[in-house]
């Protein structure tokens, strides 16, 4: 399975059988993003929220490849009545997909449409694929029960804002790997606007103190996992 860092909080994943996801697609309008809407394959779109910032070109992508959109409920129904296939889901609750499970957890933040419509809690993404496990916190302030999803889920790969302002900033995003625990932490939500610039090298250095993998990867990097 590849990973691919767009820049921000946006991600491809390629699954062994060949699946394209999307998660938070924000590229059009991503100073940081080497990749354009119109140069990534979407089977599915997750969504962790519905801030311009991550719901992104989500319209555009899915309409023009019928992607379906996984999100809370109430994001679902937009994305629904814009024209798109949705799953709805929510908050605690999981769904068996062809490439794997999804469950989302809380999120502390909001969640409004670019064009002012409320769209139910933020939320994190945990992603069952193949023999791995992927949490992508979405956009949050730190909580103690990142410790219990770490606990039960053994995290494989998390990805986590450090950013400040507007999510945890380092010092709250290294508690937050110490409570998950992953086998490898990526740090995101940064350095997209002046606002959140922020230094994953120190957020690097302060986990690898605490001997848990930290990979920042460049734009458009891919890895494998």
């Amino acid at each position: 399975m590849k990973l691919r860092y767009f820049a921000h909080s946006a991600f491809g994943i390629t699954t062994n059988k060949g699946e394209h996801l999307l998660i938070d697609p924000f590229l059009d309008g991503n100073p940081n993003s080497p990749v354009k809407s119109d140069q990534v394959k979407a089977d599915y779109i997750l969504l962790s929220h519905a801030h311009g910032d991550h719901f992104g070109d989500t319209l555009k992508i899915a309409k023009k490849q019928n992607s379906l959109v996984i999100c809370v409920n109430e994001l679902a129904e937009y994305c629904a009545s814009r024209g798109l296939r949705a799953h709805n889901m929510h908050i605690g609750g999981s769904y068996k997909f062809s490439f794997g499970k999804v469950k989302f957890t809380i999120a502390h933040h909001g969640s409004i449409t670019p064009d002012n419509h409320f769209a139910g809690p933020a939320a994190g993404i945990l992603l069952f694929i193949e023999d791995k496990i992927i949490y992508h916190t979405g956009d949050t302030g730190l909580f103690y029960d990142m410790k219990l999803i770490g606990e039960m889920n053994k995290i494989d790969v998390m990805l986590c804002p450090i950013g400040d302002n507007f999510t945890m900033g380092i010092e709250d995003a290294v508690k937050a790997v110490e409570f998950v625990n992953p086998k490898m932490v990526i740090p995101i939500h940064y350095n997209t606007f002046e606002v959140i610039e922020n230094n994953p090298l120190k957020f690097k250095e302060d986990v690898d103190k605490m001997n848990v993998n930290c990979r920042v990867l460049e734009y458009g990097e891919e890895i494998d996992i």
